[in-house]
């Protein structure tokens, strides 16, 4: 399906910039040398970071996205280790300072625990885990991500998965977000930074 979406169209799927949630909260990459992409698409996020100076590796399972990472990555003028892969298919036990997962909801509830636990076991202790999604809301939006209001995170949900770990940022809000033709319009939005215990 995601190949197919991202191949339908010439010009990039969620844009070229990264997400806003990056530009607004710069501050989550003091600290980091390293980061993992999770899902990462046409690499505008992975690009983002990687001009921040961060040592970024991303995978995504589509090749035409990762195509474009990599033409992404060159134009600006950085890199990004870039990998075709499904989930199942990366390397969970290489450990990073920080994992990104921006709009990463296509996993149900049945297998968003072994999601998280796979970022989780990707940290190494004290590392920072970062996620931006949508909330239930989104479904009635319909301005982007899935059509099933049991993918989607609340903030009741992102602190159970990650209990002790230390919350940085949990934040529920509405905005328009105008990042490509995938994701265009008012939607409902959440972000949750925490680095794990250790």
């Amino acid at each position: 399906m995601w190949e197919d979406r991202y191949s339908a169209e010439g010009d990039y799927l969620f844009g070229r910039a990264p997400a806003a949630f990056l530009q607004d909260n710069p501050w989550i990459v003091t600290g980091m040398k390293t980061a993992l992409c999770v899902a990462d698409g046409e690499g505008r996020n992975s690009v983002w970071l990687a001009g921040r100076g961060l040592q970024v590796s991303a995978f995504d399972l589509s090749p035409t996205a990762v195509e474009r990472a990599r033409a992404l990555a060159a134009e600006a003028g950085v890199q990004v280790a870039t990998q075709v892969s499904d989930w199942a298919g990366h390397d969970w036990t290489r450990q990073v300072d920080m994992v990104v997962g921006i709009f990463v909801q296509f996993m149900g509830p049945g297998d968003r625990p072994g999601q998280f636990a796979d970022m989780a076991r990707a940290l190494r202790p004290g590392g920072r885990l970062v996620l931006h999604g949508y909330r239930p809301e989104q479904v009635e939006y319909g301005t982007g991500g899935p059509p099933s209001r049991e993918n989607m995170y609340t903030e009741a949900l992102l602190r159970e998965a990650f209990p002790g770990w230390h919350l940085e940022r949990l934040a529920s809000y509405e905005r328009d977000v105008d990042e490509g033709r995938g994701h265009s319009g008012r939607s409902a939005l959440i972000d949750f930074v925490a680095r794990k215990p250790g």
